[in-house]
């Protein structure tokens, strides 16, 4: 087990670079983007596919390995961020250089950071589910835990899901609509939680105050590293990882929709319902996100045990989650690669619905 989970640590080559990076300046700068958008791709095509499926009888003492991996990135996380800003105060790097530098450290903290938060908020152990919220505040996006775990996973493929992205969406235009959904999402459910526990929506123990603290409790770390410019730094790789999350739920909903079945009701969430991809060096960095399929089918499982599927059971990608968030950048590409593939997808599992327009206004057509 220790030896299998050492290969998901491929994560905390990030780090490395970014030591380097600090210290060396120039070309370095560009080694985490490198790595994670397109080494990482190069590699699956090299490597292949993974294909096997885990045996979900295993334990969470079985894979104590697997879930370490993910606590050992929150300290790493903590002291990458703040080591960043104190490095690009020191003067031997350029302004423009300094700013590269915490865009890398944004890329981290987005695609292995939010991406790690995201498994241990789905963790029944309070233990993991507080070192999720470090690592979300530590990017000022403390309120995903809410939002993904009590409206997305329920909702997800329904007009009522704010990161599920529609067919003809741009990413642009989604990315604006996600982040301002998923706050005001997040807001309502503690704020309605908070009053079924005969408490006040703006009481201070709606975990929304607590999110804030921490959030502005490191932006404080950042100033006393470096004053204001170290808030800015601090601020901006935040930004760089929230664009990196929902550029990632794009892609993995993109044109996928649940059928509605009347009475407000949907079908339960099958594979059929996300993204799925076996590409393995990217899986491996993004400890089987791409699998994600099944986590939509069964959220509780762990991510060692996520199983694959095939073409006939969830739709498929032609690459990793990294190499098609680059081809989203793209609208033109993205629809050209994409739009044939969710029309095949709406052909096989719903050859009974011929008019989809009502999805294209953001709602969910009924089967006639």
């Amino acid at each position: 087990m220790p030896v299998a989970a050492a290969a998901f640590a491929v994560s905390f080559v990030m780090p490395a670079l970014l030591i380097i990076a600090a210290q060396a300046g120039g070309l370095w700068l560009i080694g985490v983007p490198v790595y994670a958008w397109f080494a990482s791709s190069i590699l699956d095509r090299l490597i292949g596919p993974e294909l096997t499926n885990a045996d979900t009888s295993l334990t969470d003492r079985d894979l104590f390995w697997h879930r370490f991996v993910t606590w050992a990135w929150v300290p790493t996380q903590i002291a990458m961020i703040f080591a960043a800003i104190w490095a690009a105060s020191q003067g031997h790097l350029s302004e423009r250089e300094a700013n590269w530098l915490m865009i890398g450290v944004g890329i981290a903290t987005g695609t292995v950071g939010i991406n790690y938060a995201h498994e241990l908020v789905h963790s029944k152990a309070q233990f993991e589910r507080g070192l999720g919220e470090v690592l979300l505040t530590s990017v000022c996006y403390g309120h995903f835990a809410t939002e993904h775990v009590y409206n997305h996973h329920r909702y997800v493929g329904t007009p009522k899901d704010p990161v599920s992205s529609r067919y003809g969406e741009i990413v642009y235009l989604f990315l604006l609509r996600a982040i301002w959904g998923t706050a005001t999402s997040a807001w309502r459910i503690d704020a309605e939680r908070e009053r079924k526990r005969g408490r006040a929506a703006f009481g201070l123990r709606n975990p929304w105050w607590r999110q804030i603290a921490q959030s502005l409790g490191f932006a404080a770390v950042g100033y006393a590293i470096a004053g204001w410019y170290g808030v800015g730094l601090f601020f901006l790789q935040a930004g760089v990882a929230i664009i990196q999350l929902e550029a990632v739920n794009y892609v993995q909903h993109y044109g996928l929709t649940r059928k509605h079945v009347g009475g407000g009701k949907y079908e339960h969430t099958k594979p059929r319902h996300s993204w799925n991809s076996s590409h393995s060096m990217t899986n491996l960095l993004l400890i089987n996100l791409q699998r994600h399929s099944d986590h939509h089918y069964k959220p509780d499982r762990r991510y060692p045990l996520l199983q694959t599927y095939e073409e006939d059971e969830a739709p498929q990608l032609p690459f990793g989650y990294p190499l098609m968030v680059m081809f989203a950048l793209a609208p033109p590409l993205w629809f050209a690669i994409m739009n044939p593939k969710v029309r095949q997808w709406r052909k096989r599992f719903y050859p009974e619905i011929h008019d989809w327009t009502l999805y294209g206004k953001g709602l969910t057509p009924m089967p006639r």
